[in-house]
């Protein structure tokens, strides 16, 4: 299967530096050239636009980093959906919205083209070592067709049913996530207000029955949000609106979605 990567950031990066060393004919693409010059020590070839790198793919995979950004590259005179030929599959690692998955697997699908969803978990360390988790939407046939790439780059591999059910499943985690950020941090602020230190209880919580992904993330940089907010806030701040959509839609239970909601707020007034 020949392979095309888009979105070479710190993540997507070391994923397609797998595939490429998994032996897979690699194509990128990048806005910027800057983007693809650390994989001149590889065989992946450069595209000049998306539609060239599909035309010479049988599987495109994208982790940019939103709704817009998924449609920009794949509609379109140069994009993606203009180069792949039938039979063609999409994978959409990026964490977007299940009905802009759904959308595009229908526009897809009227050209013979198959899309899954397939959104990430583990960031750049994880990607490194061949060890993400992902989360797959789509066909049973069309995911087993790209499971073997995914094995490059991720342990486990999540199939959880129909297409936008990846998302879903990415949504709910990154839901759960905002909301432990919130609590670890109301944990945090109250101990410092009772005299005991942020790095002692950091120490103690991190050790302890309590310990959280969440708070050990936090622990990392100093027991507070200051540099955490910078990496993650927006992109949480995203997957919370995206969650309050898909709970409005469901008619489900509001609290939970606004408490993770207002963590999410809180890591983003700390990145001003």
């Amino acid at each position: 299967m020949r392979v095309g990567f888009i979105g070479l950031g710190s993540q997507g990066a070391p994923m397609a530096r797998r595939i490429t060393e998994g032996g897979y004919e690699t194509t990128l693409w990048a806005r910027r050239p800057a983007s693809v010059e650390p994989f001149a020590d590889t065989a992946a070839k450069v595209a000049g636009t998306p539609a060239e790198l599909a035309a010479a793919s049988d599987l495109v995979c994208l982790c940019v980093v939103g709704d817009d950004d998924v449609r920009e590259v794949l509609g379109g005179d140069t994009g993606v959906l203009t180069g792949l030929a039938p039979g063609g599959i999409i994978a959409i690692h990026s964490t977007v919205h299940p009905d802009t998955c759904r959308e595009i697997a229908t526009l897809a699908a009227q050209h013979d083209i198959s899309v899954i969803d397939a959104p990430v978990s583990g960031g750049e360390p994880a990607a490194t070592a061949g060890t993400l988790l992902v989360m797959v939407g789509g066909d049973d046939d069309v995911v087993e067709r790209a499971r073997p790439v995914f094995a490059t780059y991720a342990d486990p591999i999540v199939h959880l049913g129909a297409v936008g059910s990846g998302q879903v499943a990415k949504i709910l985690n990154n839901l759960l996530f905002s909301a432990n950020l919130g609590a670890a941090m109301s944990t945090l602020e109250l101990g410092e207000a009772l005299g005991v230190p942020r790095d002692r209880l950091c120490e103690v919580i991190t050790r302890g029955s309590a310990t959280s992904k969440a708070l050990n993330s936090i622990a990392m940089f100093g027991g507070t949000l200051d540099n955490l907010a910078p990496i993650a806030g927006a992109l949480l701040q995203k997957d919370c609106r995206h969650a309050a959509s898909l709970a409005g839609a469901a008619s489900a239970p509001e609290g939970a979605v606004f408490n993770a909601a207002d963590a999410a707020l809180l890591l983003m007034n700390h990145a001003r």
